[in-house]
């Protein structure tokens, strides 16, 4: 039997810093933003008015001619691209954090019950005050916050927490809230719960301004975050044991890259509705491109990004007449992809 060849890496070093860079993953996660970037541009150009690419870099740069398309561009169609790209990023992230913590490849925020507890924070503020992005935002991260805080020590046993005990409780408390979600609309104002219901589809319509700034913070603030744990989560991941012998915290780091994880998946939430299967699918799609171990968290981004973009641009290329919520599209896909996951997983 060979063994296997030794990953290529770049290393960069001086007098008081030095960075070892995996070359495929590398390679991956920037052939991945590129990739980002050309599907975004050409969503720029779709809708009931088509623009040529040349039109929409000018007005990109200021150098358009402004009025009508100006508008169009700017203020109707950039911050829908911008939620996709910041709100995958951030489903990406969130998902390799709870596949690592949970130890499991079903450990993603809308699979544990995170993602339900976010739209349960979400649709109170819209059925029962009727509140602004904003405020939805802020709500989605609080339910968000509390589901993950009730989860976390109900599945704490023993002086820690973690593993299916994490996914099981998750998934009972997504029911649960699944349940109060439906009798709040039921309850609710007919205009609002008419709203509320469209918000449940997960979509990108009508995005402003308001919905991609908290996503955009949120991504900005808390991904490097988890980045500056990823070693510490990689240890985690060889047992709690062999981790404490090394030094590390491991409730501590458990525990607050959790709530990093939730605060993004809530922030994802608030922006753009529920979009199932992107927190499941980026990460291990990310680990199979790049060959990588560990947790991929510039990868599980790039990927995240990606695959919503592209799902916001298939969603526009199926016809103007015809309007998909994209959270319907990412959960058609996703439950294809959880099939095959679980089925694979049943074969080994």
């Amino acid at each position: 039997m060979s063994a296997r060849p030794a990953a290529r890496r770049w290393l960069w070093r001086s007098r008081h810093v030095s960075f070892r860079v995996d070359a495929r993953l590398a390679t991956v996660t920037l052939g991945l933003a590129g990739l980002t970037v050309l599907a975004a541009l050409y969503a720029l150009t779709l809708g009931r008015i088509a623009m040529p690419l040349g039109e929409v870099f000018a007005t990109l740069t200021g150098h358009g001619e402004g009025g009508m398309q100006r508008e169009i561009v700017l203020n109707l169609r950039l911050p829908r691209i911008l939620v996709a790209v910041f709100a995958g990023a951030a489903l990406g992230v969130s998902g390799a954090v709870f596949q690592s913590v949970s130890r499991n490849t079903l450990g993603s925020p809308d699979v544990i019950g995170f993602t339900t507890g976010a739209a349960t924070g979400a649709l109170a503020q819209i059925v029962l005050f009727g509140g602004g992005p904003l405020a939805v935002s802020l709500s989605a991260v609080l339910g968000g916050m509390l589901t993950a805080g009730l989860v976390y020590l109900l599945s704490f046993k023993h002086g820690a927490t973690g593993g299916y005990r994490l996914v099981l409780m998750g998934i009972g408390a997504g029911a649960t809230l699944n349940a109060l979600n439906g009798l709040m609309l039921v309850r609710g104002d007919l205009d609002n719960a008419v709203a509320a219901n469209l918000w449940l589809a997960g979509s990108l319509n009508a995005r402003t301004w308001e919905h991609v700034l908290p996503v955009t913070a949120g991504c900005l603030l808390l991904v490097p975050a988890v980045g500056l744990a990823v070693a510490r989560l990689g240890l985690i991941e060889m047992g709690d044991d062999v981790a404490r012998q090394l030094g590390v915290n491991v409730e501590r780091t458990r525990f607050g890259m959790v709530a990093c994880a939730v605060l993004l998946a809530g922030l994802a939430t608030g922006s753009a509705g529920p979009i199932a299967f992107v927190a499941l699918a980026a990460p291990q799609l990310a680990m199979r491109l790049t060959g990588a171990r560990g947790v991929p968290v510039a990868s599980a981004a790039a990927m995240g990004a990606f695959l919503l973009v592209l799902a916001d641009l298939l969603t526009q290329l199926a016809g103007v007449d015809l309007v998909l919520p994209i959270g319907r599209v990412t959960g058609l896909v996703g439950g294809l992809y959880l099939l095959w996951l679980l089925t694979r997983s049943r074969r080994r």
